[in-house]
């Protein structure tokens, strides 16, 4: 995801991504768990010696710009997917949503800079 330049300091930056999640269980249940690339897997970017903190939310529908809210290395269980094919082609095109969050308190202490970061989601079967 990118932010590009951002220049209102004082409210919090958000971006979402609808994408395809398909779970070929009785259930269509799966869990998913997300890692940044900070320290013990937190959720932050980096510019040089600079970081700055953000905040990893998840949906399990598509087009939502708020979701439930991710800890580093913590699965969040009990999702359930409405995708009805393993790349979507058939039912619903996407079927839940990433949201980063940059909050206002981070963003106005952070030191200028382009930062970048690694986010990882690992999905399992429930």
């Amino acid at each position: 995801m990118t932010f590009g330049t951002l220049s209102d300091l004082s409210s919090d930056a958000a971006q979402s991504q609808s994408l395809c999640l398909y779970s070929d269980t009785a259930t269509s249940g799966y869990n998913v768990t997300a890692s940044g690339g900070g320290p013990g897997g937190a959720f932050e970017l980096t510019s040089g010696l600079s970081s700055l903190a953000y905040e990893v939310q998840w949906s399990s529908s598509s087009g939502r710009s708020s979701g439930v809210q991710l800890s580093p290395n913590v699965p969040l269980t009990g999702q359930t997917s409405s995708a009805s094919h393993q790349v979507c082609s058939n039912g619903p095109a996407t079927s839940a949503s990433l949201i980063v969050l940059l909050r206002s308190t981070s963003l106005s202490s952070a030191t200028a800079g382009t930062y970048s970061g690694t986010l990882t989601l690992l999905v399992g079967a429930e």
